[in-house]
């Protein structure tokens, strides 16, 4: 049997998502904001109950187009905040509507917002050999230092803990554990 992170459970998503995304390196703006919006909608909640409703969340903001979640009205709040299909929580939803604004603005910026996030790491993935659970950390002083800057640009639900997830979901981090058989792919 294939040896796995130590977060992986036997739910065939689960294993599909570790096996295939996690931790693969994403340069593609509309991919980097579904992150973004899963991983603020993760805090306080397990990543499984996040996966088991992607595709609701996708559908609901209408396939993480920021473009078109940067313009969501009231009624379209009024209308996420009565989908049970997806975490229905007031901050996290204006979040998401918020956060799709200030990252078009990182956008113009900085041409894209994966220009401006990969440059915290020079455009290249920092691979960590971490042994076991106990040497995985919830956060990093990189991860305190995107949080601020992200903060200071007006975005919410961007904690160190919750970048962090973030940075390790897009491959900015490479936090397979060394005896897992993604750790060199």
């Amino acid at each position: 049997m294939m040896k796995r992170c130590f977060w992986v459970s036997d739910d065939p998503l689960y294993i599909e998502y570790h096996d295939t995304e996690w931790g693969v390196p994403v340069y593609n703006d509309v991919i980097l904001f579904e992150f973004l919006i899963l991983e603020t909608f993760q805090a306080g909640l397990s990543w499984i109950t996040i996966l088991k409703k992607r595709e609701n969340f996708r559908q609901a903001f209408d396939d993480f187009d920021y473009q078109k979640i940067a313009v969501y009205n009231d009624d379209k709040y009024e209308e996420l905040l009565q989908n049970s299909g997806i975490i229905r929580h007031k901050l996290k939803i204006k979040s998401a509507i918020s956060n799709a604004k200030f990252f078009m603005d990182i956008q113009k910026e900085f041409g894209s917002f994966s220009d401006y996030i990969w440059s915290f790491v020079d455009g290249k993935p920092i691979n960590n050999t971490f042994d076991k659970k106990e040497d995985v950390p919830a956060t990093t002083i990189l991860s305190d230092v995107i949080s601020k800057d992200l903060k200071k640009r007006g975005f919410k639900f961007v904690g160190s803990t919750i970048i962090y997830a973030y940075m390790q979901a897009i491959g900015m981090v490479n936090d397979h554990t060394t005896d897992c058989f993604r750790y060199e792919n």
